[in-house]
């Protein structure tokens, strides 16, 4: 018996959908369906109810599902405790995290175990599936993640500004109150950019009261061209976002009251918690800039 038959078996059964498998594989479907009934041959078993409208698991592949699970996880700790991912640390990344990345990435490199990180830039679906697939060893996501397959662990907090042009009537105030910003002018980046941020963002104004009527569109970089053109149209974002936007004729205001989103490191399930521990301290905050 293959761990990759038994690694197909786990992604059809949490898809439940051989074509929707075969694409997180990065395979063709014939395949995925090859791998799978020979397994069940080996096994003398069905694991999956076929039929044209739905894909199910078996009593037999329920079971099936939770050695199979364990055995992947059992190999995954066998490849971390020979030192097949010492030298290289894949993580998925989103732009505006500069200086967490460099601070987690050279705590890393000087831990006990050092590892040379390799950041790879990817739409928030992208950096779950890639987790979740191997592809990846860790993920950081602002906002909410809700994501089978993987662990996430809360590493760090962010307060959010309100980012509005240098001729906004607030833009020579020490403080924003949202109750005062037209919350029909707020522009927010298209939800496909950074889903996580996106509801993160949509929750806190939720959470503060009257919800947000704005528009969404766009990259983060066409909602800062259109805030600095000086319409009245503002955004709520993280500091470290905003590097590299210093001179776009914007101005960024803390909160009165304060808003904050939480960031979060993503791991594979078969990752070590001891790993997960050395993650989750390389990206938090440190003693001094912690909320």
């Amino acid at each position: 018996m293959e761990l990759r038959a038994l690694r197909y078996f786990v992604t059809v059964a949490e898809e439940l959908h051989f074509g929707r498998a075969a694409e997180r594989l990065n395979i063709v479907q014939p395949a995925v369906s090859h791998q799978i009934a020979r397994l069940e041959r080996e096994l003398g078993t069905r694991l999956f109810d076929r039929s044209p409208r739905h894909v199910r698991l078996t009593p037999a592949g329920r079971r099936v599902l939770e050695a199979a699970q364990e055995t992947l996880a059992a190999a995954a700790r066998v490849r971390v405790v020979a030192g097949e991912q010492a030298a290289l640390l894949r993580i998925g990344v989103a732009p505006g995290l500069t200086a967490r990345l460099e601070r987690g990435a050279e705590l890393l490199h000087e831990g006990e175990r050092p590892a040379e990180a390799m950041l790879v830039d990817l739409p928030v679906p992208a950096r779950l599936a890639a987790v979740r697939d191997g592809e990846l060893d860790l993920a950081l996501v602002r906002g909410p993640v809700e994501a089978t397959g993987v662990r996430v662990v809360r590493a760090w907090s962010e307060s959010l500004l309100a980012v509005v042009s240098d001729r906004h009537p607030m833009a020579g105030l020490p403080v924003a109150r949202l109750a005062d910003l037209d919350r029909a002018a707020l522009r927010l980046p298209a939800h496909e950019e950074d889903p996580a941020l996106h509801e993160a963002v949509t929750s806190a104004l939720h959470q503060a009261g009257g919800g947000s009527t704005g528009r969404s569109g766009g990259s983060l970089l066409t909602v800062l061209i259109e805030i600095g053109a000086g319409q009245g149209a503002w955004t709520l974002l993280t500091a470290e976002q905003l590097t590299g936007y210093a001179a776009r004729r914007i101005r960024a205001l803390p909160l009165d009251p304060p808003l904050s989103i939480d960031g979060h490191i993503v791991a594979s399930l078969a990752t070590p918690d001891v790993c997960v521990s050395s993650f989750v301290r390389a990206f938090t905050d440190p003693p001094q800039a912690a909320q």
